[in-house]
């Protein structure tokens, strides 16, 4: 006859107190570390009876009980973006070499999901928080900073909530990316962003993208061509959106064969961006689309190298880790005004934006 499969239950501290023949207050001190009121013989009683039992403390009943359980949450809007996976190896380092435990939430760019796991990391009381998020507002971290639990925000702030954030250099960014283009001799350049609305990184690309073509204007040779440029919104959640956007893009840069359409380029606001424009490309122009347009993106993932794509590569690892070192500190008692880390980036100049 089959026999029910039953789960071993685990030995409780009630259980070692018992083996070793004591109560279970000289067994939390011993497991506290507090074994300076214990006897040489009791310690090595209590010692033996875990080892029989194969006794494993519940870390997180003992943090709570003194108000630590290092837990640390980090929220995130989407773990698929390769942004996303490199500022996590930052954070898990940096929680490794401070003792604390990531526990990663993805809202795989459902807001409502957002609200739900900053409800449940509420519920686990952790002790801090990294947030990179796409629709959480004051409103819905206020109960995080009611209860005295500081968070970091990485690439985005959240409007009226004072926080610790760590980022990309975005004016700097944009600024250098233009300025590559513009030194290579394109004229006709189309920035495209996905909607900017809500994240304030992508306002301050899109502004730099302004502000920088517009000064670029201003110090250009007047017997040069007219420096032409454009933002395109492309919402990649909605299949429509994305249609009309490629049609304004493919209608803007006037791609044809004529050695003047070389002197088009475009400017992805990042990562996601760029591989939807590169596959949108491909699929109109074929293998070759790069002889008619030019591409650059911020973001640096890895088929950008193998396509041969211009970059701005971000500092991600150092913003995971950093986003940790101002959460710990935070932790700790830091009292000081709200910072903000703005990293550099790097231009990797590859085959997409070469001279005609």
């Amino acid at each position: 006859m089959a026999h029910a499969y039953q789960i071993p239950r685990r030995a409780t501290i009630s259980d070692v107190a018992r083996e070793a023949g004591t109560g279970k207050t000289s067994v939390s001190r011993y497991l506290n570390g507090e074994t300076n009121v214990l006897s040489v013989q009791l310690r090595a009683r209590i010692e033996a009876a875990i080892e029989r039992l194969d006794y494993r403390p519940n870390q997180m009943a003992r943090g709570l009980k003194r108000g630590r359980n290092r837990l640390v949450g980090m929220l995130v809007a989407d773990l698929t973006n390769p942004y996303t996976v490199e500022v996590l190896r930052g954070v898990e380092a940096a929680c490794h070499a401070r003792g604390l435990m990531p526990l990663v939430c993805n809202a795989a760019n459902e807001v409502e999901m957002e609200r739900r796991y900053l409800d449940l990391l509420t519920a686990y009381r952790v002790e801090g928080l990294i947030v990179n998020t796409l629709g959480l507002d004051e409103e819905a971290l206020h109960p995080l900073s009611a209860d005295g639990t500081p968070a970091v925000l990485v690439d985005r702030k959240i409007g009226g909530l004072a926080a610790d954030m760590v980022g990309l250099d975005n004016r700097a960014a944009v600024e250098a990316g233009l300025r590559h283009l513009i030194e290579r001799g394109f004229e006709r350049i189309a920035f495209v962003v996905q909607p900017f609305g809500q994240i304030s990184s992508r306002r301050q690309r899109e502004a730099a993208f302004r502000a920088a073509l517009e000064e670029a204007r201003s110090a250009r040779d007047a017997q040069a061509a007219p420096l032409e440029g454009q933002t395109l919104v492309l919402d990649l959640a909605d299949a429509d959106a994305v249609a009309r956007t490629y049609a304004q893009l493919d209608a803007y840069l006037q791609v044809n064969e004529a050695p003047a359409a070389r002197r088009v380029a475009c400017f992805a606001a990042n990562g996601p961006v760029a591989l939807s424009v590169a596959l949108h490309f491909h699929a109109r122009h074929g293998v070759g689309w790069q002889d008619s347009v030019a591409l650059m993106a911020i973001d640096d993932p890895e088929w950008a190298e193998l396509v041969g794509v211009t970059t701005i590569r971000q500092p991600t690892y150092e913003i995971g880790y950093r986003a940790v070192e101002f959460l710990h500190e935070r932790i700790e008692g830091a009292t000081e005004p709200v910072r903000e880390a703005c990293l550099s980036g790097e231009l990797i100049v590859r085959a997409s934006t070469r001279t005609a």
